[in-house]
């Protein structure tokens, strides 16, 4: 069988070298001639070029212009003992009769097959080339090849392997020529172990390099870690991109915002899909994936690259991958996690076992931490925890219990530790769970359920009968506990800020006016990160019609976002996103004002400036037309009258 597939790609060799000859119809050179051609034979020293040029044979001026008509560059087959252009050019050179030399040419490199020479003139008949005839068989020979080449390779023949690599060795040398290549490339992809002195040889040549198969480059990857980080480093600059840019949409909404895609969805992003075919189930090139990733959080502290590496995971997991799963000891961790992503919530069951996950790591293990905290530092997995604990408190307070005693919100809490201290660990290589503050849950929370029980108390009394109603008034200022902890530890500051998103939904104008002027100072400005502004400018449009006011556009802008616009641009833009939404909901005056204040200054980004020519636009627009008052809905429903007998005209 092996030996039929040789002498076929021999005779597919030896066809091709015919081809350009072929198109040539000797009859139609004897007769009158239009076109006169030449044959010229580049013979160096590593390669022959022949090339075939044709000219009017009506000169004018005593001049003919010459065009080439085809070309052929035959590398490699004196290796395979394929006659080449020298030998072409041999003959041709001591010929007394060239058109015989070619006719003799065509019978011997043809397609051997009597019948066929008697059928060859049908096809000069209706006007096909021969061209386009040789053509033809060559494209559905090397198609036949392919296809039996992926045979051999998924066969269960335990010599299967060693058949390829014959056949690679008396392919490759054709490996250069566009019409051969792709058949050497179908050995090459199915070879589990390519020789190294072949992969030397592609990773050496760029076009072959390029056009191979990743099964093969995967090979050179996995010795190769520079030109593997040349392949991914474009993957990673285009994940985060992607990323700021959702954070940036002028898309304003509390139903599709950052967190709205699953799980399932977003690892079907084109970066995701990318990196797992590049790893496929080389355990080596994703090690090497992973190690990127942490070097890059390190150097930029970007958290995107924490999803990035989750998402990559369960995408492997997704294909079933085992035999990458199995050994990322994070695996089942990133499994329960990813479930309770999807859910946005951790109920107790999986709490349970992402507890026994955190208590199980041995001794002499506790490296694998880092990878576990750079997990939990996913703004999903942050997003889903931190919604998780803002909902126990509440089932807390309903409950009249303190947050001491409840066991899944301790454990909340212990992830959002490990989580938010995941630079730290990786940075220092100390793989140690952070300490927990104590103080978070005896204080601060505590605080956090007094601002819960103030709204509520406030809401009650509002509701109730004006006989009945005190003189209670609406709280204007924080606990202490409150704003001293989100200004000092980093894990009340998330919970802070999450509560604010809260109030938000809620609708509740007076909590939120409350709370506002406290986050401009807060651990590490957080409260000024692009995810939370992306968050808070999304459930700002449910309080749309309350920018009407002064005092609440004050509140939201004077009191918070425009106390750092000045030095933190992507505040600027936040700021001019939600003004984009809302610019018809916005008092005035106050828009007025706020539009000078939001000017960008020269040296703001293009993008700043984009967002701010547009609602300059849109305000232009909206004085020169503005927009026309609904009008009270009719109450005419179009019912004829009828007529109401003055006597029941049944019996009651």
């Amino acid at each position: 069988m092996q030996l039929q597939i040789c002498t076929t790609i021999a005779a597919l060799f030896i066809s091709f070298i015919c081809i350009l000859l072929l198109i040539i119809n000797t009859e139609d050179i004897k007769g009158t001639v239009q076109l006169l051609y030449g044959i010229v034979l580049d013979a160096g020293s590593s390669h022959t070029s022949m090339f075939i040029y044709n000219w009017p044979a009506d000169k004018q001026n005593c001049t003919g212009i010459v065009s080439q008509h085809s070309g052929f560059h035959a590398k490699g087959l004196p290796e395979l003992g394929i006659s080449n252009g020298e030998d072409l050019k041999e003959t041709l050179t001591n010929c007394t009769e060239p058109l015989k030399a070619i006719d003799q040419f065509q019978m011997e490199n043809g397609i051997l097959l009597p019948t066929l020479q008697s059928a060859l003139p049908f096809l000069d008949l209706h006007g096909t080339p021969r061209l386009e005839f040789h053509q033809s068989v060559f494209d559905e020979l090397r198609e036949k090849l392919m296809e039996r080449v992926a045979t051999i390779a998924e066969g269960k023949d335990e010599d299967r392997y060693i058949k390829l690599e014959e056949l690679l060795e008396k392919s490759f040398p054709l490996v250069k020529m566009p019409s051969i290549q792709p058949i050497v490339m179908q050995v090459l992809k199915h070879l589990p172990k390519v020789p190294e002195k072949k992969l030397k040889q592609v990773m050496a040549d760029k076009e072959l390099y390029k056009v191979c198969a990743v099964e093969v480059k995967r090979q050179i990857w996995q010795d190769n870690q520079a030109l593997f980080g040349d392949e991914v480093s474009p993957l990673l600059k285009q994940y985060i991109v992607e990323k700021e840019a959702a954070l940036f949409s002028s898309d304003l909404s509390i139903l599709h915002n950052f967190f709205s895609p699953s799980p399932k969805t977003r690892r079907q992003g084109e970066v995701v899909l990318k990196l797992t075919q590049m790893i496929g189930k080389n355990v080596k090139l994703y090690d090497m994936v992973l190690q990127f990733l942490r070097t890059l959080f390190l150097r930029t502290r970007n958290v995107h690259y924490c999803t990035l590496r989750a998402e990559l995971l369960m995408s492997l997991h997704d294909l079933d991958v085992s035999e990458i799963c199995s050994v990322d000891p994070c695996h089942k961790f990133s499994w329960c996690l990813d479930a309770c992503i999807r859910e946005k919530f951790v109920d107790a069951k999986r709490a349970r076992e992402l507890q026994g996950f955190l208590d199980g790591v041995k001794k002499g293990q506790e490296q694998v931490l880092g990878d576990l905290s750079m997990i939990l530092c996913d703004p999903f997995a942050c997003n889903t925890l931190v919604l998780s604990t803002v909902r126990n408190l509440q089932e807390l307070l309903s409950q009249d219990a303190l947050p001491r005693d409840s066991p899944d919100l301790l454990l909340l809490l212990r992830m959002l530790s490990l989580g938010q201290g995941a630079w730290d660990m990786i940075d220092s290589q100390v793989f140690k769970e952070p300490r927990m503050d104590l103080e978070v849950v005896t204080r601060f929370l505590p605080a956090v359920m007094s601002i819960v029980v103030d709204d509520y108390t406030f809401t009650v009394e509002q509701k109730l009968p004006s006989e009945e109603k005190t003189s209670l008034t609406y709280p204007t200022t924080l606990p202490e506990t409150f704003s001293r902890y989100i200004q000092e530890n980093r894990v009340a500051c998330e919970i802070g800020l999450y509560y604010v998103l809260h109030i938000a939904k809620q609708r509740n104008k007076n909590a939120l006016q409350r709370l506002l002027p406290a986050l401009v100072d807060t651990y590490n400005d957080m409260a000024f990160g692009d995810i939370f502004l992306h968050l808070l400018t999304g459930h700002l449009t449910l309080l749309s019609d309350e920018f009407g006011s002064e005092e609440f556009c004050t509140a939201v802008f004077d009191n918070f976002l425009l106390t750092s616009f000045s030095s933190k641009e992507n505040v600027h833009r936040h700021c001019l996103r939600l003004l984009n939404h809302l610019q018809q909901k916005v008092l005035a005056s106050y828009m007025e004002t706020v539009m000078k204040t939001l000017e960008p200054p020269k040296q703001s980004s293009e993008s700043v400036k984009e967002v701010y020519t547009l609602l300059k636009e849109k305000l232009e627009a909206s004085k020169k037309s503005p927009p026309e008052q609904e009008e009270a809905p009719s109450l005419d429903l179009g019912l004829h009258p009828v007529t109401v007998p003055s006597t029941p005209t049944t019996p009651l």
